[in-house]
């Protein structure tokens, strides 16, 4: 990674990757529907992928979280996952993965999950954290995925545990705004 990235950050586009998948029978339950663990694999080598290339380096899964599972997806569907970069912090980056669904013609499409990954940004021998470059979000959805970002990953920390409630400054923040 060059060190003009990280001073400079890098634009979500650059980064974003879209992955495309057809269900078959052995992807499914007994109902003929999408087993869930395989859509997460495919949504974890997707987020893999767009963190990488944002990092210019190898990137492992460091946490996922809010994963929803909205509408079913079927045997024969047609799935396509659309991931980004929604901000970048110290050595991690926090990565957004809609996944679509359609039939194989292509009609009948529709969301069907989402999730938040975080990955850690390595270094060549692929055994400590190295920093990653700034996100520049460009449009109003980035925006918003990015400023959000923070309270996101303080929520993430305190359900880890490794930060205390009283330490969530943008999660207070927000819900002094709201009140």
């Amino acid at each position: 990674m060059s060190k003009k990235n990280i001073l400079n950050g890098k634009k979500v586009s650059e980064s974003k990757t879209i992955m495309t998948e057809m269900i078959m029978p052995n992807d499914t339950n007994p109902i003929g529907n999408l087993m869930g663990g395989n859509l997460l694999r495919w949504m974890d080598v997707a987020g893999g992928i767009c963190a990488g290339k944002h990092c210019e380096a190898h990137v492992v899964t460091a946490s996922v979280d809010h994963v929803s599972f909205q509408k079913p997806i079927f045997v024969g569907d047609v799935i396509t996952l659309e991931v980004t970069v929604t901000r970048a912090f110290n050595t991690s980056v926090e990565i957004y993965c809609e996944v679509f669904a359609a039939d194989v013609k292509g009609n009948n499409v529709r969301r069907c999950n989402h999730a938040y990954f975080t990955f850690v940004a390595l270094d060549d021998d692929k055994k400590k954290p190295i920093p990653v470059p700034e996100v520049i979000p460009l449009t109003r959805e980035e925006q918003q995925l990015y400023e959000a970002a923070s309270r996101r990953r303080e929520l993430r920390l305190i359900l880890s545990g490794r930060m205390k409630p009283e330490e969530a400054t943008e999660v207070k923040a927000f819900f002094a705004e709201m009140g």
